[in-house]
């Protein structure tokens, strides 16, 4: 049996208030960023796109989008790193502010006066971008990426007004997660972390060439994973995998649970869910969530945690109103 092919549709399972809903418009992602057409040509049904399955179209939509949605004008990162896609790391702010706004009177909370951590900014620092232009958040972001982190740090120079917002910094110790990254005297309403999915470079491997099945291309014949939307080592796979990061993540965030209102990480295997709640569990938090997210068909989720409880959470929302 043949497989039909269908035509795009807007992308309901967005978030409400993401600005990706719609089918994406080439010709004024093309005004925004001009190096952008010599990738568009038209698809099966006739209308532009992108070969996805290239790494260098695919950054050169990035940048495009960024224009376009968030007056992000300079965006450039070395080829090897982490191209993220737009859209699903929008959702997922969006997501973060409902949360914050939950406790805050349904209100999402707007300005600088809301800090937020990155662990793993990467030299995309695609979060603080676009939760900066999105909310107005202060930002700092972490890794153990010195190059990254001087890439990420160029991106922000190149652009006015996010200089003062977003702060970066380098976690010396690859152990580790908040200390030596979380100073004592610091308050966070919120941490967020999109942690190394597989647990070896084998791992990684072969989860490249499943992505480049899918996209119905030969998978290059070198020993190093090539993704359409790339990945740095670290960025990519970490002892444990997903598996073991968050579990790490959490029992570190006990020694931090004053310092932080919500504690968040993206969580892409449902089958890693089972050991982060045992995590939470042992850790003895107040209280947790699971933030499901859909992006086309592909199904994500955030988890949230927080070692305060309701009184208490309502005390710190009233002592870091500005």
């Amino acid at each position: 049996m043949t497989k039909s092919l269908l035509r795009p549709a807007e992308k309901t399972a967005l978030h409400p208030r993401s600005k990706h809903r719609g089918r994406y418009d080439f010709k004024r992602l093309i005004e925004c960023s001009p190096a952008l057409a010599a990738f568009v040509a038209p698809n099966a049904f006739g209308d532009p796109s992108i070969d996805f399955a290239d790494p260098a179209a695919v950054r050169a939509l990035n940048r495009a989008l960024l224009a376009q949605m968030y007056g992000i004008t300079a965006w450039e990162i070395p080829d090897s790193y982490l191209c993220p896609p737009i859209p699903g790391r929008a959702d997922a702010l969006h997501y973060l502010a409902d949360l914050l706004a939950d406790g805050n009177g349904g209100v999402t909370p707007r300005g600088k006066a809301i800090r937020v951590l990155d662990i793993g900014v990467g030299a995309n620092c695609i979060y603080p971008l676009i939760g900066q232009r999105e909310y107005g958040w202060h930002f700092v972001g972490s890794d153990i990426d010195p190059r990254a982190l001087d890439c990420a740090q160029a991106i922000v120079n190149a652009n006015p007004g996010l200089g003062e917002a977003i702060e970066l910094r380098l976690q010396t110790s690859p152990s580790a997660i908040f200390k030596g990254v979380l100073r004592q005297d610091e308050l966070f309403d919120l941490s967020l972390c999109n942690p190394p999915f597989h647990a070896s470079l084998a791992d990684a491997r072969a989860g490249s060439e499943r992505k480049w099945q899918n996209l119905g291309k030969p998978a290059p014949g070198d020993a190093t994973p090539v993704l359409n939307f790339g990945g740095q080592g670290s960025e990519l796979h970490c002892a444990g995998g997903e598996e073991g990061f968050i579990s790490r993540m959490v029992a570190e965030s006990r020694e931090f649970s004053a310092h932080c209102l919500w504690f968040t990480t993206l969580v892409s295997k449902s089958a890693t869910l089972a050991a982060v709640y045992r995590a939470l569990k042992q850790a003895g938090v107040e209280e947790s969530r699971t933030l499901e997210m859909a992006q086309g068909q592909k199904k994500s989720r955030i988890v949230a945690w927080t070692y305060f409880n309701k009184s208490q959470q309502q005390a710190w929302r009233g002592g870091r109103r500005r």
